[in-house]
């Protein structure tokens, strides 16, 4: 049983729950602190903002069901700004609607979330069915440098974990984080134990610590970075700053500027801020054998029967490992490279054409990668996997 306590709902004790995907997101971004969402329904992810509807109002936080995808992102900024721990969620194609307010928030450096139940496209293509067509738009569907955050989990135990985290990543570093889903993950039930959040795990806003004469709140540089993180303050609005917000190149203050040299630094910094923790940010889970003369990549959803197949194929005699990327974007470099020097062979499973082949393509030298995808709104099974990799 959750309780609702004060701003915030925990698992007031480690309990075994029959849960959903998109139910276990939900809690897990309760437990995060969430009060604010705006979303519009659609499938896969409609339940997360059916169960909101009713959870959020009951603790004081507040939904609004939004008149389409394009609002609901700029409502959940604007509430970020205000000082709300916000989330929206949506599909595909509501993905694609939000990538321009996503891309003003990574500039105007606004902490929040947004959810992606990935299912088959493009347009609207088949609303029930499971893909993983988004990895790519997650990376670079909003125009121009941006740094990205985006985890993927592999079952609702994970979900919970990753949604609490993604709200803790948006605040450490001031920008929108994705939590990626695909139909499998959202409509799984799973049996897990929810665990209160430590207190490390939870988001935390950088506020303005230092004493502001009164005089100086109206030109304060909202936008100047700490020195060490490259992050700055944000205060929420309200607190008797003022400062403005654009999605245009701006100075310290936030008013636009066509500088070279502020110019500059801002887009370098905003890259430079994700870089700079990227080790730390990129996670990844590697199973079987150690070394392995056959790696499997597969991530979410089908990671799930691409571990039964190694597991299958590690009784009949095979080297085998499931390399597992639990954080997307930024891939797990460090983690794949430690792994992969003695592979001969990388086989790439995934629900698409090969977005995340031509990664982990980029990222190989010495052994060849091959491409086990299926696009038609079916999971990949083990037994294709496996009949794959035997040839």
């Amino acid at each position: 049983m959750l309780q609702v306590k004060g701003a915030q709902a925990s698992p007031d004790r480690e309990e075994a729950v029959l849960l959903q995907g998109n139910e276990a997101c939900v809690e897990g971004a309760l437990a995060a602190g969430l009060d604010f969402f705006a979303g519009y329904p659609i499938t896969p992810s409609s339940e997360i903002a059916e169960l909101l509807a009713a959870r959020l109002p009951r603790r004081g936080g507040k939904f609004i069901q939004m008149e389409d995808e394009i609002a609901s992102i700029a409502a959940v900024i604007g509430a970020a700004l205000g000082g709300a721990q916000a989330m929206t969620a949506t599909s595909g194609p509501g993905f694609s609607l939000k990538q321009e307010n996503i891309g003003f928030a990574a500039m105007a450096e606004v902490p929040c979330v947004i959810v992606d139940s990935q299912r088959v496209g493009p347009s609207t293509g088949m609303p029930t069915s499971p893909a993983q067509g988004d990895l790519m738009q997650a990376r670079w569907g909003s125009h121009g440098d941006r740094p990205v955050v985006a985890y993927y989990p592999a079952s609702v135990a994970e979900t919970y974990r990753l949604a609490i985290r993604a709200f803790a990543t948006a605040e450490r570093l001031r920008l929108p984080v994705i939590l990626l889903l695909d139909e499998v993950i959202s409509h799984m039930r799973e049996r897990v134990t929810l665990k209160p959040p430590a207190e490390n795990e939870l988001p935390k806003r950088r506020q303005i610590q230092a004493a502001t004469a009164a005089g100086a709140l109206n030109d304060y540089p909202v936008y100047r970075a700490d020195a060490e993180e490259q992050v700055p303050f944000l205060p929420d609005f309200g607190r008797g700053y003022r400062f403005h917000v654009t999605g245009l190149t701006h100075d310290e203050k936030g008013f636009p500027t066509e500088n070279r040299v502020i110019a500059g630094a801002l887009h370098q910094r905003l890259v430079e801020k994700v870089r700079k923790v990227q080790d730390e940010l990129a996670q990844a889970e590697v199973t079987g054998a150690d070394p392995a003369e056959t790696l499997v990549v597969a991530a979410g959803g089908v990671a799930r029967s691409a571990q039964v197949a190694v597991e299958d194929l590690r009784r009949a005699g095979y080297s085998i490992a499931l390399f597992r990327p639990i954080t997307i974007w930024p891939f797990p470099e460090k983690a794949w490279q430690s792994r992969v020097a003695a592979a001969r062979r990388v086989v790439v499973v995934e629900m698409n054409m090969g977005q995340l082949y031509y990664v982990v393509d980029r990222l190989t030298k010495r052994a060849p990668v091959e491409l086990c995808n299926q696009v038609n709104g079916e999971l990949i099974t083990p037994e294709q996997i496996v009949s794959f990799i035997k040839g």
